[in-house]
């Protein structure tokens, strides 16, 4: 399979593309850099490569500027957009944000129309709209990275505080990637027991945990600059899984038409099942009165700030839906 990273030149287009490169299930990735940028790319296919060879690993590894390469991939992942600093919020670059994720999601429809477009950019859940109205995709073919690392983030922190090995720890997060992330505390389990069940469930600190995930993208920017190997690996863990057509149920941002009490026209982050033509199927989750609670409030952020980026694209991108 053929798999293309547009923005390649960043340091989470590059870690995500090296990492794709090491899957067994991916035959080709495509770097896909402005043209101003295409130096750096070809460094990093050529860097790439001996790591390949040094592995065993035979991977088609191809620098480009030039879109018409994206063509015949089976997902294409966007991961381009003006970086955050420690300081600024994921919504602070929306705006800058939005009309390249339009740009892109375009020149994916027109190179690339039998593809999935994964959306990395933040603000994640607002960007997964931008492209999803952008390319005139179905909805199943356009999803967001989510909650799916906020997931994972949270079963590290889960599994450190009870002991117990991260394998057995079933939990995550839904709503927006940012500050509305509702922990689904009421259904998380270890090795099949509700978390509650468990003497150290007392102890556990829930306003804490869910601070740290929250901030765990800032905490690790403030330190060395940017987010990398988390972001690459949540990444080709999500390629992999529509490629072996795995069936797995994860949490990522998708266009939400009522299926989770009612809420629509939104793209939240939300346990879905995934296949190879994306996501088959949204699940609706039974939640708490307070997650649920928390999860209509999440919608309404995440639906006015995405109101007021469609609002500021109006004739400058001209939208497929």
């Amino acid at each position: 399979m053929k798999v293309s990273v547009i923005g390649a030149s960043g340091r989470v287009g590059k870690a995500a593309a090296f990492s794709l490169a090491e899957e067994s299930v991916v035959s080709e990735v495509v770097l896909l850099s402005r043209e101003n940028s295409l130096g750096q790319v070809q460094g990093e296919a050529l860097d790439m490569n001996d790591a390949m060879a040094a592995k065993d690993i035979r991977v088609s590894i191809t620098p480009s500027s030039n879109f018409e390469d994206m063509a015949d991939s089976k997902i294409v992942v966007i991961t381009a957009g003006v970086p955050r600093t420690p300081e600024m919020t994921r919504m602070d670059v929306a705006i800058p944000n939005a009309k390249i994720i339009a740009e892109y999601a375009q020149l994916v429809a027109k190179h690339a129309p039998e593809s999935i477009i994964l959306v990395i950019t933040n603000p994640v859940d607002v960007m997964t709209y931008v492209a999803y109205k952008a390319s005139g995709f179905p909805r199943n073919r356009v999803i967001g990275l989510g909650n799916h690392l906020d997931s994972l983030r949270l079963k590290n922190l889960i599994a450190k505080h009870f002991n117990i090995h991260v394998s057995e720890i079933h939990t995550r997060i839904i709503g927006e990637h940012g500050d509305h992330m509702v922990l689904l505390l009421s259904s998380t389990s270890i090795g099949g027991i509700l978390a509650k069940d468990f003497p150290q469930y007392q102890s556990f600190d829930v306003e804490t945990i869910v601070d740290k995930v929250k901030n765990a993208g800032s905490y690790v920017i403030n330190k060395k600059g940017a987010t990398e190997y988390g972001p690459a690996f949540a990444i080709s863990n999500t390629v992999k899984t529509i490629i072996n057509d795995e069936k797995r149920i994860l949490t990522l941002t998708t266009y939400l038409d009522g299926e989770i009490d009612g809420v629509r026209d939104v793209c939240l982050g939300v346990p879905v099942k995934l296949g190879i033509n994306g996501v088959e199927r949204i699940i609706s989750v039974k939640m708490s009165d307070d997650e649920l609670k928390d999860f209509k409030t999440a919608a309404n952020v995440v639906k006015k700030a995405t109101a007021k980026i469609m609002a500021s694209l109006e004739g400058k991108v001209n939208f497929s839906k």
